[in-house]
């Protein structure tokens, strides 16, 4: 079957190396969801495309379908290059988080319109915040604490059907549901349940901090104001939700 050749806006979420000059692109793309391309010779000097293809940049990509899983990159116009975010150490750390949410929550070829735009609107904020337009995150903090970071994935998990419940008892109903979180469960459960499940333990402030970045959109998450405990539970749901329902952890949240 002859191959086709179509143009879609994309983001890249990762490269890799392939032989003496090419890469193997992973692309999340507006019209077909996640796909993997190969760019040819853009780790020459001379390449046309190598600076418009780093991860986090946001592209019009022209791509070529052919018989095999990847297809060719013949084509690429930048939209956002999130040249500021890229330069800084903080930034950087807090949008490769964001990539691998991406990489291992939206694995197929199906378009996700809702998905991509929270992708991009996350980059453009990370550029906002590098330039100072938003509230900087505590000096020092761990990337994998922050408030962007964290804001996203619980973003990307409700997306991806995965909205932890939080105002009452996730397993059995009752209002309060201050016992722990039950990734089995689907979110917040009360005390006797807990117990009688794997649960983590999350502070009232932790489980209120999840709420409140669940909330609020995307450009408030750094006016949150989360204690750094609250931060922490954040994490931890945010974790044990991939483990449980994905079977995967970021090796990016380390950081």
């Amino acid at each position: 079957m002859a191959g086709r050749t179509y143009k879609t806006e994309a983001v890249v979420l990762r490269s890799l190396r392939l032989g003496e000059a090419d890469r193997i692109l992973h692309l999340y793309t507006l019209d077909r969801g996640r796909i993997g391309a190969v760019a040819k010779g853009i780790r020459r000097t001379k390449s046309r495309y190598g600076a418009r293809l780093e991860p986090l940049s946001h592209v019009e990509v022209l791509l070529h379908q052919g018989s095999g899983e990847l297809q060719t990159v013949t084509g690429v116009d930048l939209v956002r290059s999130h040249h500021g975010a890229r330069e800084d150490p903080h930034r950087l750390g807090v949008g490769l988080i964001g990539l691998e949410a991406m990489l291992r929550l939206y694995t197929e070829q199906e378009a996700n319109a809702r998905a991509f735009e929270a992708l991009t609107r996350f980059l453009d904020l990370l550029d906002d915040a590098a330039s100072g337009t938003t509230a900087p995150p505590d000096g020092g903090a761990r990337v994998s604490l922050d408030p962007l970071a964290l804001s996203f994935q619980l973003k990307l998990l409700w997306l991806s059907g995965y909205l932890p419940h939080l105002g009452s008892c996730a397993e059995c109903g009752a209002a309060d549901a201050t016992g722990g979180f039950s990734p089995k469960s689907g979110g917040a459960v009360c005390r006797e349940c807990a117990r009688s499940l794997t649960a983590l333990s999350l502070s009232p402030e932790g489980l209120a901090g999840i709420d409140a970045l669940l909330r609020r959109p995307l450009a408030d998450a750094y006016s949150a104001e989360l204690s750094p405990r609250a931060r922490r539970d954040a994490l931890a749901a945010v974790t044990s939700l991939y483990e449980y329902h994905g079977g995967f952890r970021l090796r990016t949240l380390s950081a």
